[in-house]
């Protein structure tokens, strides 16, 4: 297929270098400031314009929307509330009659109702798989299952939030302490509020439940609608007392058809949740096959595009 990809960080510059691999063709990309567009395009050109110039290329980004494509491929920044412009650039794909994938958590998190609709109109299929535990197949186990068969799925969905968790276990370090080493590591962003306040496992888990409520008939949620705690308050001796008691703690998201909670919980400190570093780890519990449990890397650029050509490769044909 032919991917137009919108977004060229980590993720969309994954996408676009491993798109050949996967038996596809990039025909465009675009950044904040402009697009670079080809049939097929030369990506290690554009991204090396990039590095040199701060841009992919100079045609408009209105030029790539309406460009000969598959599949357009949203990779922009998460943003909150309009989840613009990542709802507008899969519109404007779907009104065209062709295949959106998200990488891009704000659509389904913020408008699930809205785009939902877009897509029923359309011609073209919309898939997500990368907005939930990056390379973890998180939606399409639910889906495989029957979104109305899955009673909840809850996890680790945060590999920064976990990675200062493990790491304050395991060291006696204060949260300061660690965060400072993430970010060091390059394992959280330079602000990685979105991380530790719970915001980035709550959007997950939002899009979760809205998979399951739309399953039901019910209403799609939002991020606003999630009850959220983080753990920047969370103190070191918290967790060495979990840890006198067998237990540590992880900072855990749960979806359901009734909601979304997302907050520091105790769990065994050998069981299934406690899982460390950057791992995630998704459970879903299911009506007629119990639990199962899928763990792997939640986040990352190859990893997430992964995640986004696998559901290239499960569109229909064009």
């Amino acid at each position: 297929m032919k991917l137009a990809i919108v977004g060229a960080g980590a993720v969309g510059r994954s996408v676009a270098e491993l798109a050949g691999e996967y038996g596809h063709d990039v025909v465009g990309v675009a950044d904040s400031t402009g697009a670079a567009l080809g049939d097929p395009l030369d990506v290690a050109a554009a991204f090396e314009r990039k590095s040199e110039t701060g841009t992919v290329g100079d045609e408009r980004h209105d030029d790539l929307l309406g460009a000969d494509y598959d599949v357009l491929v949203e990779a922009t920044p998460t943003t909150l509330g309009d989840a613009e412009p990542g709802f507008s650039n899969a519109v404007a794909a779907l009104d065209r009659d062709r295949h959106v994938v998200l990488a891009n958590k704000g659509p389904v998190a913020e408008r699930y109702d809205e785009i939902r609709a877009a897509a029923r109109d359309s011609a073209g299929e919309l898939r997500f798989e990368a907005t939930v535990g990056g390379a973890i197949p998180a939606v399409r186990t639910v889906e495989d299952f029957g979104p109305s068969r899955v009673e909840r799925v809850r996890g680790v969905l945060n590999g920064t939030a976990n990675f200062v968790l493990s790491r304050m276990a395991a060291e006696g370090l204060s949260y300061d302490h660690v965060l400072a080493e993430a970010q060091e590591l390059g394992v959280a962003e330079a602000d990685p509020t979105f991380d530790v306040d719970g915001t980035d496992a709550a959007l997950k888990g939002v899009i979760v439940a809205n998979v399951l409520r739309e399953a039901r008939g019910e209403e799609a949620l939002s991020l606003a609608d999630a009850e959220v705690a983080g753990i920047e308050k969370l103190p070191v001796s918290a967790l060495s007392l979990a840890g006198d008691d067998g237990r540590t703690v992880r900072l855990i998201a749960e979806a359901s058809p009734d909601g979304v909670r997302v907050g520091p919980r105790l769990v065994p400190q050998n069981g299934t949740l406690a899982v460390t570093g950057t791992q995630n780890i998704v459970q879903v519990e299911t009506a007629h096959a119990g639990r199962l449990n899928l763990s792997g890397h939640g986040a990352g650029g190859p990893e997430t595009a992964s995640a986004v050509l696998s559901d290239v490769g499960r569109l229909s044909p064009r």
